[in-house]
């Protein structure tokens, strides 16, 4: 858990500096080793941290530090929320006690808040209270974030990481906080508004989030665009997903999220039902992976492809898909089993997403 700073000089001789950060996750029975490389440049500095691991079937993660000295936390970066939270020595709740807790009185540049908050997800909840810090080697000073109070149910409890770094955009913050890349960008962290993932394969090493701008190793080909219809979530407008050239799923156009903190593609009912019946009965079974046929997902004109190694899963108790079911809900979500196919960039300057193909 423990870096370098290795000075080197650019190609226009600015100097650079360059702190890289290893460590090693487990989850269960599975051992993850695996890492993020997340870029941010102030003026002329460079840093980078290796910090990203992948946990089966939930989520992605990494390391910030908050306060001074500063306390360590894993968090998922979650382009599908807006505020930065973790558990506190306020809370005494089982999820709380079995993670790390931010303790604001071992905290200098700690500035308490009277403002109480309540988030919930699709998987879990939290209520806490407000307040003010530095997110350290980010720079970013003065952050609003929330401190839990309680965390109930048991899905925090088992969850490896400790809490949530929302990346949508302002007007989906809780509480009126303004969320850490906002920051960045009005602090001038970043050269360009822009940040980008590269999610690495199930259980591989590798995975990369980028703060100011793209990283060209891990993408291949062009970058297409596609509009943000909502400055929410990063709401985009979806045309279709066609199998076998047929459209099976959102065929008069629907809305979707991009979304990090989602593990699966999530739809209505309806449509995730005629999905998985159509790669039933395509040629080939779950136990041929290579027979079974690409999923495509039609955005703004462009086709992106999903090949079954994208969204077949499998367990020595079977196979299962990578499309959850979202209720009678008509969002659509778009989660890591596209995001890992698809190395995706979040420009918050043209308000647009852009793919390209992974490498």
């Amino acid at each position: 858990m423990y870096g370098s700073e290795v000075p080197s000089i650019s190609k226009d001789g600015k100097r650079e500096f360059k702190y890289t950060k290893n460590i090693i996750n487990t989850y269960v029975q599975v051992n993850n080793y695996a890492h993020v490389t997340m870029i941010f440049k102030k003026g002329c500095l460079t840093f980078k941290d290796h910090f990203l691991s992948f946990v089966p079937q939930i989520s992605y993660f990494g390391v910030i530090s908050i306060g001074t000295p500063p306390q360590s936390f894993k968090v998922v970066f979650d382009t599908g929320s807006a505020n930065l939270w973790v558990p506190s020595t306020y809370c005494n709740t089982n999820a709380c006690t079995n993670h790390k807790r931010f303790n604001p009185n071992l905290s200098s540049t700690f500035r308490a808040s009277s403002t109480g908050i309540s988030i919930l997800y699709g998987t879990g909840s939290m209520t806490g209270l407000l307040g003010y810090d530095t997110v350290a080697e980010i720079e970013v000073t003065n952050q609003m974030f929330a401190m839990s109070e309680t965390e109930p149910g048991i899905f925090l409890y088992y969850a490896s990481f400790d809490g949530i770094l929302g990346l949508s955009y302002p007007s989906l913050a809780i509480g009126g906080a303004t969320p850490v890349f906002d920051n960045m960008m009005t602090e001038n962290l970043v050269t360009e508004d822009v940040f980008s993932f590269y999610l690495s394969p199930n259980g591989q090493t590798g995975s990369v989030v980028t703060f100011g701008g793209t990283d060209p190793s891990y993408y291949t080909g062009q970058i297409n665009w596609v509009p943000v219809t909502s400055q929410t979530y990063w709401e985009i407008t979806m045309t279709n997903i066609k199998i076998n050239g047929s459209p099976v799923a959102c065929t008069s156009g629907c809305k979707a999220i991009v979304d990090t903190g989602t593990s699966n593609i999530v739809g209505p009912n309806t449509d995730i039902n005629s999905i998985n019946a159509a790669i039933r009965t395509s040629p080939g079974n779950f136990g041929q992976v290579c027979h079974l046929p690409n999923v495509v997902i039609t955005l703004n004109g462009y086709e992106f492809s999903l090949p079954p190694s994208a969204y077949i899963s499998q367990k020595s108790s079977g196979c299962s898909t990578g499309f959850g079911l979202n209720g009678k809900d008509q969002l659509w979500i778009l989660g890591d089993v596209f995001i890992r196919e698809w190395y995706s960039i979040f420009d918050r300057a043209n308000n647009r997403v852009g793919f390209a193909k992974s490498v």
